[in-house]
């Protein structure tokens, strides 16, 4: 019996892929893979953009809104229409003589509880720093109103205000409450700390330090992710030949003015500079805003890279002050 060998032991050929072959396909599925990767990037990043977008809205829309609400109550029910650092029970507190201290025999020693600006001066437990995440400091913000509505309101820390209750609330820059940064910039929300005055003069402190209506606190957080905060007061002047001339200040250039002509405040423009708290990946980053006239340089970011990536975007706005009147007189005819 013949032994067939070839049968037993038949080659098989198996076909391969060629080196060529191989580096074309290998080229290919970078091509797709890529593409795959930079859609996925775009649509992170898109989700990101809505997402801070949202918180952008949120601290725009509600809490300006909610700011210009209650700046606007400022001076209700005093029946001096003009607000200078004088003015008792005025609806901007400049000075201790707003809420009813005299200079005499102790002026006010609250300073940090005023209307406050870069360089003034700052007294007072839970009162105003300055601190911003820029390299200039924020500002204070401190009305006061009446309530002559008849009827119950609240104030900006959700208390309840009595018919007749003399409010004072302050709006200023802190630290949030959940802060945990160890980087120079810091999460900073824009709080307001409200409080009740006496009728005969200064801050009631007949109410325990655990009362929200209590002033002096830290605050109810108002709009997160705050990081500058700049006022400016609109000036009117009643008498001379600038008699009807309307001027935007910082509240310590204001106090400076001395002329019999000072001008009394009419109304207020807020300045805001808000971040969302979603990173954007592969976002330009920004470190320079101007605001309220400001330049760019003067609300530079500090420097920590990884906040830089967060959708940052400013917000002004002006509130006429409608409980405050002048009356002008040109003596210069």
């Amino acid at each position: 019996m013949s032994y067939n060998y070839q049968s037993k032991h038949m080659n098989v050929h198996q076909a391969g892929f060629t080196l060529i072959e191989l580096m074309i396909s290998l080229v290919l599925g970078l091509i797709v893979s890529a593409a795959v990767i930079q859609v996925y990037l775009i649509n992170v990043k898109t989700s990101s953009i809505q997402a801070s977008g949202s918180e952008l809205q949120d601290a725009s829309v509600f809490g300006l809104q909610q700011l210009e609400k209650s700046i606007r109550l400022a001076n209700l029910g005093n029946p001096t229409t003009r607000i200078d650092g004088t003015t008792r029970n005025g609806g901007i507190v400049l000075t201790g003589l707003n809420i009813g201290v005299p200079d005499t025999p102790t002026p006010y020693s609250h300073t940090g509880y005023l209307t406050r600006r870069a360089g003034d001066t700052a007294v007072g437990t839970n009162g105003w720093t300055g601190i911003s995440n820029t390299n200039t400091d924020s500002d204070q913000l401190t009305i006061q109103y009446t309530n002559i509505t008849g009827a119950p309101m609240t104030d900006c820390e959700g208390a309840t205000a009595a018919v007749n209750d003399i409010v004072i609330e302050r709006y200023f820059v802190r630290l949030a409450t959940s802060n945990t940064s160890t980087t120079a910039i810091k999460d900073l929300v824009l709080a307001c700390d409200a409080g009740r005055v006496n009728k005969d003069g200064g801050i009631d402190k007949s109410m325990p330090t655990t009362d929200s209506r209590t002033f002096g606190q830290a605050g109810q957080e108002f709009i997160v992710n705050v990081d500058q905060f700049k006022v400016l007061l609109g000036a009117q002047y009643t008498m001379g030949a600038n008699a009807g001339q309307l001027i935007y200040l910082p509240s310590s250039a204001y106090s400076l003015i001395t002329t019999p002509d000072k001008a009394a405040i009419t109304a207020v423009k807020i300045g805001l500079i808000v971040h969302g708290s979603t990173p954007i990946i592969g976002s330009a980053e920004q470190s320079e805003f101007a605001l309220l006239g400001q330049s760019p340089a003067d609300n530079k970011l500090k420097t920590d890279s990884s906040s830089k990536k967060k959708v940052r975007s400013t917000y002004e706005t002006t509130t006429l002050l409608r409980n405050a009147r002048v009356v002008n007189i040109n003596t210069s005819l």
